[in-house]
């Protein structure tokens, strides 16, 4: 499975501007988290992913992002368990 890392320092809770779908811009209050994907799995990433698939990536691919970044949001904002 492919691996990601989360840049701890570069985790920011703020006043953001956002780009939405529609192209508009907004003031939101946000959390911003880095993302980083080793360059050794940048290819298995692009290979689990199927654009043209509403079931791409397998679950347990995309899981592996949505884990990392739900670990980093709890860890800034203090939530606990239950």
């Amino acid at each position: 499975m492919p691996d990601v890392a989360i840049d701890r320092a570069a985790t920011q809770v703020d006043v953001i501007v956002g780009a939405f779908e529609d192209g508009t811009l907004q003031e939101v209050e946000g959390t911003t988290i880095t993302v980083v994907i080793p360059a050794a799995d940048r290819a298995a990433w692009l290979d689990a992913y199927d654009p043209s698939s509403a079931s791409s990536p397998a679950a347990a691919t995309g899981r592996i992002i949505a884990r990392a970044v739900l670990d980093e949001l709890r860890r800034v904002t203090g939530a606990q368990d239950g």
